[in-house]
């Protein structure tokens, strides 16, 4: 674990990310709140590009709860079955559907702890819905993330949720909204976890990780 990099340095490594994507955005499908929220509880364990694939005519016909509860759940399984604990993210999606119709005026709820009370909705879930569909600076971390943070020293932590209050705490406010994207991207394409492209990496001069120490 990297030592918490100074505040001109974040800064510095956030002024590099957004020059070279200046509006990162989520890579899963969604036409609103709700398709998003399945999309993220669907994708726990999967590629997006799989959601992505098992989700595209499966919204087309069931893009509110209430919809979604007319499919049923053998009629979701159906779409999804080639996604990862299928059955029990179809239970969990019906479920979820129900308590929205039943509890939110079938609208999808706008704070972390309504999001987290529905069945197979976690903290990262309830963040990555809160951030991109209501423009919260939440920040959901996964295990890109999570490596990022710790070899870099812009968030290092013990586990996600100081991760996550480390990039709340230490990146400046002007990078919230995108700081998750950034450093996802980050992760997943040159900071990778067994062969990181240091002699490509935009912050190499800034990090103090080096690829010798794998």
């Amino acid at each position: 674990m990297a030592k918490q990099l100074p505040y001109t340095t974040i800064r510095e490594i956030f002024i590099r990310f957004r020059a070279a994507e200046p509006e990162p955005k989520g890579e899963l499908a969604h036409v609103n709140a709700y398709t998003l929220l399945v999309a993220v509880a669907l994708s726990a364990q999967a590629t997006d590009a799989g959601v992505n694939r098992a989700t595209k005519a499966l919204f087309e016909i069931a893009d509110t709860p209430e919809k979604m509860l007319e499919l049923g759940e053998e009629g979701l399984i159906a779409h999804i079955r080639t996604i990862g604990l299928f059955r029990n993210k179809a239970k969990n999606v019906i479920k979820l559907s129900r308590i929205l119709i039943d509890e939110y005026g079938g609208e999808v709820p706008s704070s972390r702890a309504a999001l987290q009370s529905l069945p197979g909705v976690g903290r990262k879930t309830a963040n990555v819905v809160l951030n991109m569909w209501f423009r919260h600076p939440a920040q959901a971390v996964d295990t890109h993330i999570f490596r990022v943070g710790n070899r870099t020293g812009i968030a290092p932590g013990k586990d996600v949720e100081a991760v996550e209050r480390a990039i709340e705490d230490n990146v400046p406010a002007e990078f919230q909204q995108h700081a998750h994207h950034w450093l996802i991207l980050h992760g997943r394409y040159i900071c990778k976890a067994r062969k990181p492209m240091c002699p490509t990496c935009i912050i190499r001069d800034l990090c103090p990780f080096e690829e010798k120490t794998l």
